[in-house]
């Protein structure tokens, strides 16, 4: 075979290969202000995302979002809505950083009128995301999710379970409102029983009473719950899996004071 003819042919094969750059733009508005997400789409991640933030026409913030801490694999959304009683509307930019589970990131933009210009705020939602609900009907969302924590923690990815977590965003920061919700507590922790008790798999059952306990913690309920939980288990690794629990649940916020933790 002549050789420029085979350098020709391997030159084409290596062009099916190849990966085009795509430029795209997401685009999202409320009132006076406009977000605008930009990107150059390859394989696996992006490259150059920049986010452009403009009022009444006029660009307000326009940041690179390259950072060592994390990849951006994929956008996951981009909206423009208030999160607050503040009336100016924030930007939510949500991305996926890439990997087996993990991660789903929140960037929060909220105006700063004094410095004219926007400030973000970042929330890490891991393996879980998040959706937006209004639990109590004040036209503000919450971000409904759960404990990314409990991943691993007991057992296999796909033996976990999580416990419900709320959150609210108010004046530039995220607080965990979960507390204020007994019932959706108490719901979830029913649901997470039924998980136990449907499965004959220990690890699943470790997965599914450890996040029962914290929502029972979450109720006040904590001595209840060791009661029904060292009931419950009683496979042979039951007293170093209590201890571990018991650990975790200190480290996460669960256990809140010294007193709780003599209900174990």
């Amino acid at each position: 075979m002549n050789k420029l003819f085979l350098l020709a042919i391997i030159a084409i094969g290596s062009m099916g290969f190849a990966t085009p750059v795509v430029a795209e733009t997401k685009t999202a508005e409320s009132g006076n202000v406009r977000a605008e997400f930009s990107y150059q789409s390859q394989e696996f991640c992006l490259e150059n995302p920049q986010l452009q933030i403009s009022r009444d026409g006029e660009n307000v913030l326009n940041q690179s979002l390259s950072t060592d801490d994390f990849l951006i694999c994929r956008l996951s959304d981009l909206q423009v809505r208030n999160l607050d009683v503040n009336p100016e509307p924030e930007v939510i930019l949500d991305i996926y950083t890439g990997g087996a589970h993990c991660c789903w990131v929140s960037m929060i933009y909220r105006y700063d009128a004094a410095q004219d210009t926007y400030t973000a705020t970042e929330q890490f939602w891991g393996n879980v995301g998040y959706e937006f609900k209004d639990l109590n009907q004040d036209n503000i969302p919450e971000f409904w999710t759960r404990d990314d924590s409990f991943a691993y923690a007991f057992t296999s990815y796909a033996g976990s379970s999580y416990p419900l977590k709320i959150w609210q965003y108010r004046n530039g920061k995220m607080f965990d409102v979960t507390r204020s919700y007994p019932q959706l507590i108490y719901n979830d922790a029913y649901q997470l029983w039924q998980r136990y008790k449907e499965t004959d798999y220990p690890g699943v059952a470790r997965g599914a009473l450890a996040a029962y306990l914290a929502d029972k913690y979450m109720l006040g309920q904590s001595e209840d719950g060791w009661q029904r939980v060292r009931q419950a288990y009683q496979v042979n690794d039951r007293e170093s899996f209590f201890n571990d629990l018991r650990k975790f649940l200190q480290q996460t916020g669960y256990i809140r004071n010294s007193g709780e933790t003599a209900d174990y």
